[in-house]
C-alpha cells in the first residue's frame, strides 16, 4: 500500500516553484490566513459518529481533539437517525442516545467484521447527512468506527458523482470497509482527495488489518498510528501531525477559492470588454449602413 507516515512536521510555509499568474494579487492575504491561521476563515467539518454514540457524546469524547484545532476547523456534528437496537436482547426499550447510520444484521444490529449483511437505513442517514453537508457548507469528512466506514463510502459515492456532496478531504479513525452486500462494489477505484487514517495497533473491535484494507482504499493515504485500542486517540505527541494535515487542507482550500475568485473576476472584466467595444462599433455600423441608404435615394 501506498502509504505515508508524517511524523515529524513540515514546513508548510514554503511555496511550490509555480503559481497560476491569477493566484499572484492576493497571495499575501492568502498567506496570512493559511500558514499563521490570522485569517478568520476556517474549515468546516462534518464529524460522523459510531455505533452506539451520537451527535454529543462524540463531541464531548473529541474534545482534546477539537481545541488541538480550534484554529483552522469547526467541526459540524449530527447524529445517525436510527436508534440502536438495546446491548442485551430482550432488554427493553432502545436508548435513545444511541444511534446508528445502518444495520448490516438481520436482527437490526450492526457489527463491524459481519460479511454479505444487508444495510437497513443506509439511504435514510444518506439524505440526511447531505442536507447537513448542504445546509453547513461543509469541506470536508471526519469519522469514528461506523461513522468511518460511512465516510469511505461518502468519499467513494462523491468520486462516481452518485451524491451531491465534494469532500475536499477525509479523516478516518478506526475505520473498515463495509461487507454489506449492496457495498461490495464501492470499493473497485481509489479515492484521490487526501485522506488521514488513525488507528489502534491493539484495536479488538476494528484490527489493524480491518482499518488498512480501508486506507487502501484511497490513492494516497496519510496513516497515523496509535499502541491503544479503539478509540480517538488526543495525546500530545499527534498533535504537530493533526495540526499538519488540517492546516494543509486550509491552504489548498484558500489557494483554491483564491484561485477561482481571481479566474471569475478576469472573466467578468472580460465580458465587461467585450460588450464595450460592441457597444462602440454599433454607432458606427449603424453610420455606414445611413449612409448606405442615402446614396441608394
Amino acid at each position: 500500500m501506498g502509504r505515508k507516515m508524517r511524523l515529524a512536521r513540515t514546513d508548510s510555509s514554503a511555496e511550490p516553484k509555480h503559481k497560476p499568474a491569477a493566484f499572484f494579487a492576493n497571495q499575501h492575504t492568502v498567506e496570512m490566513s493559511k500558514v499563521s491561521g490570522a485569517g478568520e476563515e476556517k474549515l468546516k467539518v462534518l464529524a460522523l459518529h459510531g455505533y452506539r454514540q451520537n451527535a454529543d457524546s462524540f463531541k464531548s469524547k473529541l474534545g482534546s481533539f477539537r481545541k488541538m484545532l480550534n484554529k483552522y476547523v469547526e467541526f459540524v456534528f449530527v447524529s445517525a437517525p436510527h436508534p440502536a437496537a438495546p446491548l442485551e436482547a430482550g432488554g427493553g426499550e432502545p436508548d435513545p442516545n444511541q444511534r446508528s447510520w445502518w444495520f448490516n444484521k438481520d436482527d437490526r444490529t450492526f457489527k463491524g467484521t459481519n460479511q454479505g449483511g444487508p444495510a437497513y437505513g443506509f439511504d435514510e442517514s444518506l439524505r440526511l447527512v447531505e442536507r447537513t453537508w448542504q445546509a453547513e457548507g461543509c469541506h470536508g469528512l471526519l469519522g469514528f468506527s461506523q461513522g468511518a466506514c460511512f465516510v469511505g463510502l461518502l468519499c467513494d459515492l462523491s468520486a462516481r458523482g452518485m451524491t451531491t456532496m465534494k469532500p475536499q478531504f477525509a479523516v478516518v479513525a478506526s475505520g473498515f470497509r463495509s461487507g454489506s452486500l449492496v457495498h461490495l462494489n464501492y470499493y473497485e477505484n481509489k479515492v484521490q482527495i487526501p485522506s488521514l487514517h488513525i488507528f489502534g495497533e491493539t484495536d479488538e473491535i476494528i484490527t489493524k488489518d480491518m482499518s488498512e484494507a480501508l486506507a487502501e482504499t484511497f490513492l494516497d493515504p496519510e496513516v497515523v498510528t496509535h499502541p491503544g485500542g479503539h478509540y480517538f486517540p488526543a495525546q500530545a505527541s499527534l498533535k504537530e501531525t493533526y495540526v499538519d494535515f488540517f492546516r494543509d487542507q486550509l491552504q489548498q482550500h484558500l489557494e483554491a477559492k483564491e484561485l477561482q475568485n481571481a479566474t471569475e473576476e478576469n472573466s467578468f472584466h472580460l465580458e465587461g470588454q467585450e460588450e464595450a467595444e460592441e457597444s462602440a462599433l454599433q454607432p458606427a455600423h449603424e453610420g455606414l449602413q445611413n449612409g448606405s441608404d442615402s446614396d441608394s435615394d
